[in-house]
């Protein structure tokens, strides 16, 4: 089973400045995103200014006349946060100004909002488009004569369907809280730019169930190792059920091992750096071109942990169903597996269900967050091509990449990609003055 993420609407949520109360109250789940948020300037600063731009538009008229007749200004109205901008002007941004009115200081916010939402692009992974997510704060020829004023009659008609009542810059629709979930929030924006958001894999999680009967199972034996069947596993899908873990749990595992082979992706020769859990990658090689060996040598070497090193509980990650047999020649050891969902067959679902023995895919672990180790991959691979890059084509040579590691990845993607990193290679010197190629990272 799995449920629907968070983290995306959590940081939307922060940025477009939602209450805090509201904030722990809707997106418990994303406690940890909350703290990164909490502790993050160049967010905050996006988050105080969107606030003050909201108070602005609900308060636009009364507070034009309390500054123009009252000889009042921004912190003397309750409606604005005081400490707020009084950090904001601690970090450099001036917003208390003398003799303004309420369609100057409009001007204002929406110039400093244009001017470092950019600096908020970290906060997203690579996968989404970041303009698009840019489009909900950024506002275009604002000083053009109507378009705020346009902005401000569309907010105060629509505020019921403005996400908690928030401004942000759309054409509002009766479409609920569009700040729900990950998928309903990726889904609308994407439609509202004429294009389709696809990847599910994004956006669901394994659920409740599914982690703790994991957990379960490495509580209750004395030693827990992973085996993974490098041929038949995918080293990001991989990656995302170690990164979707609680690490506590995780730190119970004596080791991972990776049976390998020397034709699949190097994507894992980089998962050691990703994982506190010791991992120990054999590569085995062939003794005939048509034909493997890591099932022997794996089913052979789980044997070893078991009878020598006293590892009484094997997690076992592989779709194949020739270490059925590797699991009947161990009666008196214990046995989760977990497969993808496109490689399993039903046979081997069965035996497992027969006997008692939890499997699970990885394929409902949430990818979102493997980004890191994808980039990492994809980074090494391109450098790899740096002595032989004159002549090449940006985007052929990122097909090449990604072909090579195998990281699937939507058109999109890979364009994003190839415009973030290969089209911003540039020469730099390095310590001894000699010319490098420097990926922009």
């Amino acid at each position: 089973m799995t449920v629907d993420t968070k983290e995306v609407v959590t940081t939307i949520s922060y940025l477009i400045g939602v209450r805090k109360d509201i904030l722990e109250l809707n997106f418990a789940e994303c406690k940890g995103t909350l703290d990164k948020l909490y502790a993050d300037r160049e967010a905050t600063v996006i988050r105080y200014l969107c606030k003050l731009r909201t108070s602005l538009l609900q308060h636009f008229k009364k507070t034009d006349i309390a500054m123009h007749y009252e000889l009042k200004n921004l912190t003397s109205l309750e409606w604005y946060d005081k400490d707020n901008i009084r950090q904001l002007e601690k970090w450099g941004f001036p917003i208390i100004q003398a003799n303004y009115r309420s369609e100057k200081y409009m001007q204002d916010f929406t110039r400093l909002i244009n001017e470092n939402i950019d600096k908020c692009s970290r906060l997203f992974y690579d996968w989404i488009i970041w303009e698009y997510i840019r489009d909900l704060f950024y506002i275009p020829k604002y000083q053009k004569s109507g378009v705020l004023k346009e902005e401000f009659e569309k907010y105060m008609k629509n505020i019921q369907h403005y996400p908690f009542q928030m401004y942000i810059h759309w054409q509002p629709a009766e479409l609920g809280n569009i700040l729900y979930t990950d998928r309903k929030f990726l889904k609308l924006i994407y439609e509202m730019h004429g294009d389709v958001f696809t990847d599910h894999t994004k956006y669901r999680d394994a659920d409740d169930e599914t982690r703790n009967n994991i957990y379960g199972f490495i509580d209750s034996s004395e030693k827990t190792a992973i085996a993974v069947d490098c041929e038949n596993s995918n080293p990001f899908k991989l990656y995302s059920v170690l990164k979707g873990l609680n690490q506590d749990e995780l730190a119970k595992i004596e080791k991972i091992t990776l049976y390998d082979d020397p034709n699949t992706t190097s994507g894992w020769d980089w998962l050691s750096k990703f994982t506190m859990i010791p991992v120990e990658h054999i590569e085995i090689e062939r003794v005939s071109d048509r034909k493997s060996l890591v099932d022997v040598r794996m089913t052979a070497s789980v044997v070893t942990d078991f009878y020598r090193d006293g590892i009484t509980s094997f997690i076992i990650v592989s779709s194949d169903s020739d270490f059925w047999g590797l699991i009947k020649s161990l009666p008196d050891a214990q046995f989760l597996v977990m497969y993808e969902y496109e490689k399993i067959g039903s046979a081997i679902q069965s035996a497992l269900t027969q006997h008692g023995i939890y499997y699970c895919a990885i394929d409902d672990f949430c990818t979102a967050g493997t980004e890191e180790l994808k980039r990492t991959v994809l980074f090494a691979e391109l450098e790899k091509h740096f002595p032989t890059i004159c002549g090449e084509s940006p985007l052929e040579l990122t097909h090449k990449i990604y072909e090579a590691t195998r990281v699937t990845a939507t058109k999109k993607e890979m364009e994003n990609f190839c415009t973030r990193y290969v089209k911003t290679l540039r020469l730099k010197l390095d310590a001894e003055g000699k010319f490098v190629i420097e990926i922009q990272k």
